[in-house]
């Protein structure tokens, strides 16, 4: 069985954690989110490890409002499907947004198979890196501000940061940020 690694990171919008296999991150999540800790395997060993250094500067770079260059290396855990999500997902630009069903006419196109938005919602919901791989610049067809794991008002809040042209959203009252 692999080592999971794990250390912790304060970011403006909350703590998170940051999880490796020891070589690549495998994890990283809003502390309570849904779907937290998914990829942990048994009892991760805090460290202090080249690659979550490599994380934290990365994550500083965004939290200060910067397109951060390259990513740490990334290694997610999940079936086909998800994993090819996730690629599509790495796509999004920064400060910019696709839909459910935008994501699942691509992935039909890439792939020849006709793949259901819902579907590909599902499978943006368990991403297991958080900000690195942006599942938070998927929004519903009808211009909804939809499901995140770490809630609708964490991704309006990473949305602005990004400054991306929010103006033809529905936001949820109880989502508005006013940070």
């Amino acid at each position: 069985m692999i080592q999971h690694y794990a250390c912790h990171y304060r970011s403006p919008l909350g703590d998170m954690t940051l999880a490796s296999d020891g070589d690549a991150l495998t994890g990283a999540w809003f502390d309570g989110q849904k779907y937290f800790g998914s990829t942990l395997h048994g009892s991760p060993v805090t460290a202090d490890l080249p690659v979550f250094r490599l994380s934290r500067a990365w994550l500083d770079r965004y939290f200060s409002g910067e397109l951060p260059d390259d990513l740490p290396p990334l290694r997610p855990e999940g079936s086909v499907f998800r994993l090819a999500v996730w690629d599509l997902l790495k796509d999004i630009p920064y400060g910019t947004m696709r839909t459910y069903g935008a994501l699942a006419r691509e992935l039909a196109r890439r792939t020849g198979r006709n793949v259901s938005a819902q579907a590909v919602g599902g499978a943006v919901g368990h991403n297991p890196l958080s900000l690195f791989i942006p599942c938070h610049r998927v929004v519903g067809s009808d211009g909804s501000l939809t499901g995140y794991a770490g809630g609708v008002r964490l991704k309006e809040r990473l949305l602005r940061l990004e400054g991306a042209d929010m103006t033809e959203l529905y936001i949820p009252k109880q989502a508005i940020s006013h940070s």
